[in-house]
């Protein structure tokens, strides 16, 4: 897996801030939606690719900026030569397991406090392991935890707007703490919901047991709801597994795809066949 010391900083541009919006409720996490518009002309960004953000610090070891990548969570658009780029970004702050002290994380504060009409730094674009597959009867498995639902909102958005007539089954598994939460598939800001009408089309919630605790949301209680089917999919050869979340959500997604195959050993096998055969990509912070 890459790291972020892999993505070359040399060719940098300028972003300025056109929308920023708060998508969650005020006594939740904090996730905002983020437009952006590039000025210069010989950028472009696609949906199967990220950006980085840069953040002057006066970090450790020399360090003169902070790298994070962000995947795109709309179709990016071209006007009058200027790129619109959609981004989630979670406000962070992490525990150091050494001192036990309380850090706020740098990016993802930074962007939130952002306002419109602010510059940015943006580098990019770089690859995303996530690619539309040639043969439209492909099956796709989609699992995104919290913010993990960028790249997905924007990849099924572009197979049934752009690329169409999609004959495979889409399926999406979506993570969150609350049904407050649940990102582009609510009242509010649901245009996921828009293909909920596409007989290939299906998303399933997977919410936390206990919204205000730090239960881990059970992604893998919503797949093994759908076993059966899933079990169908993983016996075809052109099924396709793609991931983005965090670190954590791997254990269980392993547990939960064992249980569905009938054993640990069945399920190693066929991720190996997935991931030798380029069918299964992971995006993972």
């Amino acid at each position: 897996m890459a790291h972020l010391s892999d993505y070359s900083t040399d060719k940098q541009y300028q972003a300025t801030v056109m929308r920023t919006e708060r998508l969650t409720p005020a006594d939740t996490e904090e996730v905002r939606e983020i437009m952006l518009e590039v000025d210069q002309p010989d950028f472009s960004c696609q949906v199967d690719q990220s950006f980085g953000v840069l953040v002057e610090t006066d970090g450790e070891f020399g360090n003169k900026y902070h790298h994070r990548l962000y995947s795109v969570a709309d179709i990016p658009e071209k006007e009058k030569g200027k790129t619109h780029l959609t981004m989630l970004v979670k406000r962070c702050s992490y525990v150091d397991d050494f001192n036990g002290e309380r850090y706020e994380g740098v990016a993802s504060n930074y962007l939130c406090d952002r306002k419109k009409g602010d510059k940015i730094h943006i580098t990019g674009p770089f690859e995303l392991p996530f690619k539309v597959p040639d043969d439209k009867h492909a099956n796709l498995i989609l699992i995104g935890m919290g913010t993990g639902i960028a790249p997905f909102r924007a990849f099924v958005k572009h197979i049934y707007t752009d690329v169409k007539d999609w004959k495979g089954k889409v399926r999406l598994f979506y993570g969150a703490r609350s049904g407050l939460e649940l990102l582009y598939l609510n009242d509010k800001d649901g245009d996921l919901t828009n293909y909920y009408d596409e007989t290939t089309f299906e998303a399933f919630h997977a919410l936390s047991p206990r919204p205000h605790w730090s239960d881990p949301i059970s992604l893998d209680a919503a797949i093994e709801g759908r076993a059966e089917e899933i079990l169908e999919m993983l016996g075809m050869a052109n099924t396709y597994i793609y991931v983005a979340g965090y670190e954590k959500v791997k254990e269980n997604l392993d547990r939960a795809f064992s249980k569905i195959m009938g054993s640990k050993e069945k399920w190693k096998t066929r991720k190996a066949e997935l991931i030798a055969g380029k069918k299964w990509a992971e995006v993972i912070y």
